[in-house]
């Protein structure tokens, strides 16, 4: 990256995970101010914010979009196929609301049926014969909960997404564009690096369903938000995310082309890495890095291990040995 001040090249380690910012924040002290976790949950739902294939649209070329499981039919609510990135071809797969009520019941607001996300894993496979990067954009508010998607494998295709994704040796960067909600993201959230935009929220449930949950009553989503700590900043301090896009002034809703921009600047200089890695040690650092979530402190017992150097600096490391 090249020092504005000074002019000359430097390195940004960030989060362990990205050698080069980027322009991605990669420390929540970088954010000039941050919005509350209700805030970022209304930002992330707001019905103008752009969608994946806005972002297709604007960040890649010759997009060709691919249909169908191969099984039952075609899901409108996750979008996928082929591009070019800098004329670098890549596998693309979505998840994509709609901008007005219409498109959100065509779509069915962005939440997958099992054979979504079957046309996602034939796509991931797609991706890995060919030597593809992949590039998954995540937005839903969680999958499809109706009896149809029960009765066609529900849960199973949500595993075995996650089981394709964790096994894929092909570079994969995630993307979450707005909402990231319960397993319907996680289907398309295994990835070398996870990005956020700077609004976006990514949980395991609703704050709504939370609530219900923890409170016997919906209208605490307020205080259930807060206590999830589901925004961005918050998914940066604890390292489910590696970095976040930042987001014009008043959101992405106000400029699809700035928030475009920045997602390409970050997908570009990931993809350049990334490549760069050999499909053992990816694959390696993927399961190193889902497996370092959720490690525990019991009082009275020994300190846990220091966590092992990240990917990059293990691979730089070796190379210059």
């Amino acid at each position: 990256m090249l020092d504005r001040i000074t002019g000359t090249k430097r390195t940004v380690e960030g989060n362990g995970h990205l050698p080069v910012d980027a322009n991605l924040i990669t420390e929540p002290a970088q954010l000039a101010s941050r919005v509350s976790a209700w805030e970022a949950v209304q930002a992330a739902r707001n019905i103008q914010r752009p969608h994946t294939l806005d972002i297709i649209g604007r960040v890649f070329d010759r997009f060709h979009e691919l249909h169908g499981d191969r099984g039952f039919r075609d899901d409108p609510a996750i979008v996928g196929g082929i591009a070019d990135l800098d004329g670098r071809p890549v596998v693309i797969v979505g998840e994509q609301k709609g901008a007005s009520t219409e498109e959100n019941i065509a779509r069915n607001f962005g939440m997958p049926h099992p054979e979504g996300y079957r046309k996602a894993m034939r796509l991931y496979r797609l991706a890995e014969k060919f030597h593809l990067p992949l590039i998954t954009f995540i937005d839903t508010p969680g999958a499809y909960p109706g009896p149809e998607g029960e009765e066609r494998g529900q849960a199973e295709a949500i595993a075995q997404s996650i089981l394709v994704m964790a096994r894929l040796q092909t570079p994969i960067i995630v993307v979450i564009l707005g909402e990231g909600g319960s397993g319907g993201a996680l289907a398309l959230g295994v990835g070398d690096v996870v990005l956020a935009l700077q609004n976006a929220i990514y949980s395991v449930i609703s704050p709504e369903g939370c609530a219900a949950i923890l409170w016997r009553s919906p209208a605490e989503a307020e205080r259930a938000a807060k206590a999830m700590r589901l925004s961005g900043p918050d998914l940066l301090e604890l390292g489910v995310v590696d970095a976040l896009i930042p987001e014009p002034p008043g959101g992405a809703h106000t400029d699809h082309a700035a928030t475009a921009a920045a997602i390409r600047t970050a997908l570009a200089a990931q993809l350049a890495k990334l490549e760069r890695v050999p499909a053992a040690d990816l694959m390696s650092a993927r399961y190193e890095r889902f497996r370092a979530f959720g490690a525990l402190d019991e009082p009275g017992a020994a300190p846990p291990p220091p966590p092992p150097d990240s990917w990059w600096r293990r691979i730089v490391k070796r190379a210059s040995s």
